[in-house]
């Protein structure tokens, strides 16, 4: 299956502002049954674009826009194939939970084990496991798939009733959130029973009956955890679904603070201002393109000094979006 991805965020400031530094997650990876066919990223004003990997081997591009301007676009277009993922099994085995904790022990997973900014432990999150009376049982593959449902049905989906930089806590309160909250909660509770677990930005394919929950034009989110004989699984909690060809992965990390779409600083001048973010992101089935048309991803690096810079005033940053 073809997709093609048009992702748009603009920002408008009320004031003009003097620089612009911005890092931009919004490239699909290419890995396991995903392929990135063709990708460009439009910046305006125009500007010299970089590009490097980071720790998780997320691609990341930065800019820096060093003139006056009252306003920033940047305009994505991906082309991404999906095939087929292999069926997974009914269920593990019983005694695969010692399997589980024979391979975290001795494996290099502690990154998505130990709590992080956005899912750690909390008196909230542990009412909500006594309330559920979670424990480990069955197996490891049988347990997943019901959080993933348990969660699905233990919160209301209702946008903008939380931020981009809200805890757990105000969804958990609540009981209703998007799918930044849903993914985070989910993760706290894997890391919490001993399952590696990881946040993943990227975009779902809406379908006419598939009747999903989270909006159409925007980002989305989803978990990823690691099972025995299996491998790293995706599981979208938001919308009750076990992660397939309609789900697209951008970036992977802890959780949302290491992959937002786009984040960065300006410098403005004295006095009040105001800045507005807009994002519209259309994802729609594509055609496969002719050979003659690909062209290589992500074939060659280009090396970026660091830097110092000495800022005239304090930078402020640039507001980011809540993935939906």
């Amino acid at each position: 299956m073809f997709y093609s991805i048009r992702h748009s965020t603009r920002f408008r400031f009320s004031e003009p502002v003097r620089q612009n530094i911005m890092e931009v997650m919004v490239q699909p990876r290419s890995e396991g049954n995903q392929t990135l066919r063709q990708f460009e990223l439009d910046i305006e004003p125009v500007t010299r674009l970089f590009m490097r990997r980071d720790w998780m081997n997320n691609i990341v591009h930065h800019f820096d826009i060093p003139s006056e301007h009252k306003s920033l676009a940047v305009i994505s277009d991906s082309l991404v194939e999906i095939a087929p993922a292999h069926p997974l099994p009914e269920a593990l085995e019983s005694n695969d939970w010692s399997l589980l904790d024979e391979m975290t022990r001795y494996e290099d997973h502690w990154d998505f084990l130990i709590e992080s900014k956005f899912s750690r432990s909390t008196p909230l999150l542990q009412d909500f496991i006594k309330e559920l009376g979670l424990k480990r049982e069955a197996d490891p593959l049988t347990w997943v798939r019901n959080l993933n449902h348990t969660i699905f049905n233990s919160f209301s989906y209702v946008p903008q009733s939380t931020q981009v930089d809200s805890t757990i806590d105000v969804a958990l309160e609540s009981r209703k959130g998007v799918c930044q909250d849903y993914t985070h909660i989910m993760i706290a509770l894997m890391r919490h029973f001993g399952i590696p677990a990881r946040y993943v930005s990227g975009y779902l394919f809406h379908r006419a009956d598939s009747h999903d929950r989270s909006v159409v034009d925007a980002t989305h989110a989803w978990i990823e955890v690691l099972l025995p004989n299996l491998g790293w699984l995706g599981f979208d909690p938001t919308n009750d679904l076990e992660c397939g060809e309609r789900h697209i992965r951008t970036a992977i990390g802890r959780d949302y603070s290491d992959v937002p779409p786009t984040k960065g600083v300006y410098i403005r001048r004295s006095g009040d201002m105001r800045s507005e973010i807009k994002v519209a992101v259309h994802v729609s089935p594509a055609e496969a393109p002719r050979p003659e048309e690909l062209e290589p991803i992500g074939a060659s690096w280009l090396v970026v000094p660091d830097s110092s810079l000495n800022w005239s005033d304090g930078p402020e940053e640039i507001g980011s979006m809540q993935q939906q």
